[in-house]
């Protein structure tokens, strides 16, 4: 099974709300979203210490597992449509940026410190 990661920086883009952005982010977003059929098996958040302008102050790392990334794309894709004509997305959240990596196994030995 390939092993990819998906981020995603993400913005509250109403600072007043930033709590609310953040609760249904974890409350909502996630758990929805590890139910994607993505194959999605991990998630992870992160906050910037000072983002930049054109930077996410937020960072979402998805731990995923397929074989077949590009039909677990528009799966997932469908599956979030279906998300938001059900009105569970925010309308507090603006994606910055969102990529996709496939996992690259080490050489033998694995990678080690000196």
């Amino acid at each position: 099974m390939a092993r990819w990661i998906r981020i995603a920086e993400t913005n509250c883009n109403d600072s007043t709300r930033e709590d609310e952005f953040n609760e249904w982010y974890d409350k909502v977003h996630i758990p929805l979203t590890l139910k994607s059929p993505l194959g999605i098996v991990a998630a992870s958040r992160y906050e910037r210490l000072n983002p930049k302008k054109g930077q996410g102050k937020y960072l979402a790392i998805y731990e995923i597992e397929t074989e077949d990334m590009e039909k677990a794309l528009a799966a997932h894709i469908a599956y979030g449509t279906r998300l938001i004509e059900k009105g569970l997305h925010s309308s507090l959240l603006e994606l910055v940026s969102v990529d996709n990596f496939r996992k690259i196994d080490p050489p033998p030995g694995g990678y080690r410190t000196a």
